[in-house]
């Protein structure tokens, strides 16, 4: 039986991971990359080469983009604090939407982005590490109950920060980053910039995961106050649940970038439970786990995910396929709990003291 050919458009290049979600949609057998949109064509002009896309696929006017080109399934890239306007203005056109994360600049502003799809079309969150190796049995393993119930996770995520890479990870010089800098929306408060907002939800949204969908009571957040910045490059957040607690750091200015060398503290996740413990670095190919009957910490293989958990675009177009709903966190209900957090970290280091989750 032959399977459906999916429409796929990408819109907005605000995020630099553009250029990785389209590539994956380029290699996807089931898809016709049928558009590209963004108000300044030079940011189109890498992905364009290295995909090959043709000239009359290249668009600057969304609204133009959206009747030629009729995608079924929209990638959007926005920044942090343009997510619920993007949505907002390509919904009505009755595309399934993949938001690049963070969910959104507020709770407020997730909300109304799933009250702005249509019947019908599905909106998912594309968290990236929800398809690395390590992260995926680190989850395998909390689902088989190895480690009990999970009491708390500890997770550090970052990197030198996000100027340094572009789409496939190309590294930039110090010189490019510097002048990048002063412009960028990922160092401007009011477009949602700032590590806490980069970077916290990957630990909340999937210490939600490992925690089986439970909500804090409350959440303590302490940012940096870099020189010469409006936003944070530092955060380290508690959260307190009604068993044990979790802490999220995130960090913009590590020694190196974890895909390359991991720095140290090493990028990844620690999670214990009642029965053992588990930890799963970024792009380890293994875990390392405790348990009450094998104390000594050993190794377990964590193999590069299988189809359809590869990368977002395979997930995404498998689902709808089987038009099965969305599961993990990339799902409505996970994300919109790390982002609960999220909101409650902003607030508690405005008001510089623990807030409850509202």
């Amino acid at each position: 039986m032959k399977r459906k050919t999916w429409r796929i458009a990408g819109i907005n290049f605000d995020h630099f991971h553009m250029g990785d979600l389209l590539r994956y949609a380029s290699e996807h057998p089931q898809v016709e990359l049928v558009g590209i949109c963004d108000e300044q064509p030079a940011r189109m002009a890498e992905v364009t080469r290295k995909l090959g896309i043709p000239r009359e696929r290249v668009f600057t006017e969304v609204d133009q983009c959206l009747e030629t080109a009729r995608p079924e399934v929209v990638i959007l890239c926005p920044a942090a604090s343009k997510h619920g306007e993007w949505v907002k203005r390509v919904a009505p056109f009755g595309a399934h939407l993949l938001v690049e994360k963070p969910f959104a600049a507020s709770l407020k502003e997730a909300d109304a982005m799933v009250k702005a799809m249509p019947k019908g079309s599905t909106l998912m969150i594309n968290w990236p590490l929800q398809w690395v190796g390590s992260h995926r049995k680190a989850h395998e393993l909390v689902e088989q109950g190895v480690i009990g119930d999970v009491l708390n996770v500890w997770h550090f995520g970052g990197n030198r920060g996000p100027l340094w890479h572009g789409a496939d990870k190309d590294e930039k010089t110090a010189a490019q980053v510097a002048a990048e800098k002063p412009k960028s929306w990922f160092y401007k408060r009011a477009h949602g910039g700032g590590s806490l907002l980069d970077y916290l939800g990957y630990g909340t949204t999937l210490g939600t995961w490992y925690r089986q969908g439970q909500r804090p009571l409350e959440v303590t957040a302490v940012v940096d106050q870099p020189a010469g910045l409006e936003v944070d490059e530092h955060s380290i957040v508690v959260a307190r649940y009604a068993h044990g607690l979790s802490k999220f750091e995130t960090r913009w200015g590590t020694f190196s970038d974890p895909w390359h060398i991991q720095p140290q503290p090493r990028c990844g996740f620690i999670i214990a439970g009642t029965e053992g413990t588990v930890s799963s670095y970024d792009y380890d190919d293994f875990v390392t786990v405790q348990t009450r009957r094998k104390p000594k910490p050993f190794q377990l293989a964590a193999p590069a995910p299988k189809a359809p958990h590869q990368n977002p675009i395979q997930y995404l177009l498998s689902r709808l396929d089987a038009d099965a709903p969305l599961e993990g966190p990339v799902s409505l209900p996970i994300s919109r709990i790390g982002q609960e957090i999220v909101d409650a970290a902003v607030r508690s280091a405005r008001l510089k003291k623990t807030v409850r989750l509202v």
